[in-house]
C-alpha cells in the first residue's frame, strides 16, 4: 500500500504523517520504501494509533503560544522555550508558534513518554541494510517535487505539472549523485549520465554525433533521467567578463530549445552544481529548470551514522576489523560521536577519507602487535581526522558558504534547522584577525604629536 493511499483510508493527511516520521527520528527504512510503499510494522503502529495520529495532525495544524503547548504535554513553559529555541526557527509577531511545530514532536525531545510508538519498531533495521542514513527532511522534500511523477492525479485536479528540470546544488563530496540515482530510483527513470563529450561532437560506433543528435535519441527512449555534471559551469550567465567555453553556449541552447519536449517524452534532466548564483536566469525560469534542491552536508549525527556505515559495510562478523570495533564498542554510533562532532561542515567524501585512513592505520597497528584486543585510541582517530580534513581548505569553506548564502535565498523555509546548524559550524573555522597597528607613528612620536 501507497502511503498517500494509507492517509487517505485513514483520513489522516500524508504530510502529517511524514512530518511525524521526522518528530519522533523513525528512520524511513522502518516505515516506508524508496518508492513510498508502506512498511508493514509502520502501517500496524499507523492502525492500531490512528487516535493519536489524528490529535498530532490537529495539533500541527494550529498556531499556538507556549502556554498552550505546555497544556497540551504538560511540560514547564522554560523547557519547552529551550527546546523551541534549539530545534525550532520562527515564531509569528504576535507570539503564536508556526503551525510546522509540534507539541508532540516537543514533548518527545523532553523526555515525554512515548514507548508506543518505539514499540513497533523493536527490530532496528541495521546500517548495512538501509536506503540511506538520515537525510528525512530532504527525502521528504525531494518526494514533494517529484509527486506529480507517482502521483498523477495531481496534474488532472490541479494542473501541477511534472518538473522538465532539477538543479541540485551544494558544496563537493556532499552526495548529488547519489541524490540523482535517488531520484531516478523513487519515479522509477532510468539513470544516465550526459558524459562531458556529448557536448562537443563526438563518434558513436563510427558516426559523427553531436549534443543535438544525443538529446533526439533520448526522447525516443521511455523514462529517462539525464544528469549533468557541472551544471553551474556549463549553463553560467553570459556576461562580457566571462569566458564560457563554445560547446557550453551550444548546450546551453539546445538544452533551452529541447526542454519543452521532456516532460511530454518522459525525459527528466538533472543538473549538479555548486552553487546556483551564476546560472543563466533563462535556464532557471519557471518550465525549465525551476526546481533546485538544496544538498547538504551530513550534520552531526548523520556524520556518526555515517562513519559507522562506513567502517562496517561488507564485513563479516568474524573478520579481524568487526572483531576489533566490537572489541572498542565501535560498532555502535555512541563511540563515533565525539569524534563526528570534530568533522564540522565536513563532505560525505572527508567522511569516507576519515574511515579509509581509519582502517589503514588499524591495520597496520595490528600487524605489528597480533593483537585483536588493540585500543583504538584518541591518537588513532585524531591521526584518520587529520587526513580526512586536508581537503577542508579555504576553497572548500568558501564553497560551503556561497551554498548556504544560496539556499537561504532559495530553500530556507523547507530547511532552516539545517541552515541554521551549518552556519554554526562554518563560524568555528573563521580567522579572528589580531587589531592592526597604526603604521608610521612609533609610540614617542604619537606623544610628541599630541603636545603640539
Amino acid at each position: 500500500m501507497k502511503l498517500i493511499e494509507l492517509a487517505e483510508e485513514l483520513n489522516v493527511s500524508a504530510e502529517a504523517i511524514k512530518q511525524f516520521i521526522q518528530d519522533f527520528d523513525l528512520e524511513l527504512v522502518d516505515c516506508i520504501s524508496t518508492n513510498f510503499e508502506v512498511k508493514e510494522d509502520f502501517e500496524k503502529f499507523a492502525r492500531e494509533n490512528l487516535d493519536f495520529l489524528r490529535l498530532y495532525e490537529k495539533d500541527l495544524d494550529k498556531n499556538k503560544t507556549v502556554e498552550q503547548i505546555a497544556e497540551v504535554i504538560n511540560q514547564p513553559k522554560e523547557k519547552i522555550e529551550k527546546a523551541i529555541k534549539e530545534n525550532s526557527p520562527n515564531i509569528f509577531d504576535n507570539g503564536f508558534f508556526k503551525s510546522s511545530i509540534s507539541s508532540y514532536g516537543i514533548d518527545n525531545k523532553l523526555g515525554g513518554n512515548y514507548q508506543f510508538v518505539y514499540d513497533y519498531f523493536g527490530h532496528k533495521t541495521s546500517l548495512q541494510k538501509r536506503d540511506f542514513i538520515g537525510y528525512r527532511d530532504l527525502f521528504f522534500y525531494t518526494s514533494a517535487v517529484l509527486e506529480p511523477f507517482l502521483n498523477p492525479q495531481q496534474i488532472k485536479d490541479w494542473g501541477i505539472n511534472k518538473p522538465a528540470g532539477i538543479v541540485l546544488y551544494g558544496p563537493p563530496g556532499s552526495g548529488k549523485i547519489f541524490w540523482a540515482n535517488k531520484i531516478a530510483e523513487i519515479i522509477g527513470y532510468q539513470f544516465k549520465e550526459v558524459k562531458k563529450h556529448y557536448l562537443g561532437t563526438s563518434f558513436v560506433d563510427g558516426n559523427e554525433v553531436n549534443f543535438s543528435d544525443f538529446l533526439l535519441s533520448m526522447l525516443k527512449e521511455n523514462k529517462i533521467l539525464l544528469f549533468l555534471d557541472d551544471f553551474d559551469e556549463i549553463m553560467m550567465e553570459r556576461k562580457a567578463e566571462t569566458d564560457i567555453a563554445s560547446c557550453n553556449l551550444e548546450a546551453q541552447e539546445l538544452v533551452l530549445h529541447y526542454i519543452a519536449k521532456f516532460e511530454k517524452e518522459n525525459v527528466l534532466m538533472v543538473g549538479s552544481a555548486n552553487s546556483v548564483s551564476e546560472i543563466d536566469e533563462e535556464i532557471l525560469a519557471p518550465g525549465r529548470f525551476d526546481v533546485m534542491i538544496p544538498i547538504f552536508p551530513p550534520n552531526a549525527s548523520e556524520r556518526s551514522e555515517i562513519i559507522l556505515y562506513a567502517m562496517t559495510r561488507g564485513l563479516e562478523e568474524d573478520s579481524l576489523l568487526y572483531k576489533i570495533l566490537k572489541n572498542n564498542k565501535a560498532d555502535k554510533v555512541p563511540f563515533w560521536q565525539e569524534i563526528a562532532s570534530k568533522m564540522k561542515a565536513f563532505s560525505n567524501t572527508m567522511l569516507i577519507d576519515f574511515t579509509q585512513s581509519l582502517k589503514k592505520r588499524i591495520k597496520n597497528l595490528y600487524q605489528k602487535n597480533r593483537n585483536e584486543k588493540l585500543k583504538i585510541d584518541q591518537n588513532l582517530l585524531n591521526a584518520a581526522l587529520r587526513d580526512a580534513a586536508g581537503k577542508l581548505t579555504g576553497e572548500y569553506l568558501d564553497q560551503v558558504a556561497r551554498f548556504l548564502a544560496d539556499v537561504i535565498i532559495n530553500n530556507f523555509d523547507e530547511f532552516q534547522f539545517r541552515i541554521k546548524a551549518l552556519k554554526v559550524e562554518l563560524e568555528t573555522y573563521k580567522v579572528v584577525e589580531e587589531p592592526r597597528r597604526a603604521i608610521g607613528f612609533s609610540h614617542n612620536e604619537e606623544e610628541e604629536k599630541k603636545k603640539k
